[in-house]
């Protein structure tokens, strides 16, 4: 009798095990009645640009009523988006602007979204976090590795880099007279950027040049303009110190040039050849007059009046 009991509890067990197995494989089997979910990651509900509101897009494998809320990170409602209303199968889009049911502004922080399916009596939260942040980026430091710099293309002082440190993970910007001129492509919280002198697809003129350094978050929000970090550049190419040179006949005479080029080239009267350094020495022409001394180096040139007595 005892072995009898103990043969029909085993049968029992293995039965029980296979309707278990089977009704887990169909629950496998089952597709999900919301997929193809897209949720935006991050928003400021203060930017002036796309990011400004959350967009929530699901994709719907039947038509059904829905309840889609928004919870904060403990789970309490925030923002009722969509309550007992009908959706037909396919695409379905809510917007969140970041406001609560009362009106006002949610606090920054990371949210989720719940959605209720009233015919298949499912609840569920989607995996996609939503962060709100309304705090621009600051710049907290800023250091070039050159002042003067000269982007003619010879390999020498062709640029200067900033290297920068964030208050959160930005896009840098640099501006010139109010207007961007440069900007990185990834969101470091930490690292460079290069100017090469050129602004509004132009290259600038030899001079003295204040920019400005901001940056650009994942948000959307942007370092007022009042709180950019100014910096100060000067552009040149080739400069020679003087305008006007007044040699004797014949005579030796020199002349400082500024410039990062290795080598250049001059022409005084009909005489011309090249030179390196920051002291150009020449022989003034044996006949008295007024000469023009030119110097050049890859399409810039400078020149100086030569008085020759």
């Amino acid at each position: 009798m005892q072995r009898l009991l103990t043969s029909a509890t085993l049968v029992a067990l293995l039965v029980a095990t296979a309707a278990a197995f089977a009704i887990t494989e169909r629950l496998k089997l089952t597709k999900s009645a919301i997929y193809g979910t897209k949720v935006s990651t991050t928003f400021s509900p203060k930017c002036d640009c796309s990011r400004k509101v959350a967009n929530i897009r699901i994709l719907l494998r039947r038509a059904d009523t829905l309840n889609l809320e928004i919870d904060d990170a403990h789970g309490h409602e925030v923002a009722l988006l969509a309550g007992g209303a009908p959706y037909r199968r396919g695409e379905a889009k809510f917007r969140w602007t970041g406001l609560t049911d009362g009106g006002r502004r949610a606090p920054d922080g990371v949210y989720r979204v719940r959605i209720h399916l009233d015919r298949e009596h499912q609840t569920l939260i989607l995996p996609n976090r939503i962060r709100l942040d309304t705090t621009a980026p600051k710049v907290l430091d800023v250091t070039q590795n050159r002042e003067a710099f000269s982007p003619d293309g010879d390999k020498q002082a062709d640029f200067v880099r900033f290297t920068y440190m964030l208050s959160k993970p930005a896009r840098v910007l640099l501006y010139l007279g109010g207007r961007r001129v440069a900007k990185t492509h990834f969101y470091p919280q930490h690292g460079s950027v290069s100017f090469y002198g050129i602004a509004h697809q132009r290259l600038l003129r030899p001079g003295h040049y204040t920019l400005e350094v901001g940056a650009l978050d994942l948000a959307g929000n942007i370092t007022p303009a009042d709180q950019r970090v100014r910096v100060h550049v000067k552009l040149r190419y080739i400069v020679l110190a003087s305008r006007h040179i007044v040699a004797r006949a014949g005579k030796p005479f020199e002349i400082g040039v500024s410039t990062d080029a290795v080598r250049y080239h001059w022409k005084l009267g009909r005489r011309k050849g090249r030179n390196g350094g920051g002291v150009l020495r020449l022989r003034a022409p044996d006949k008295p007059g007024r000469y023009m001394l030119t110097v050049s180096e890859r399409g810039h040139t400078d020149r100086a009046h030569v008085i020759v007595k």
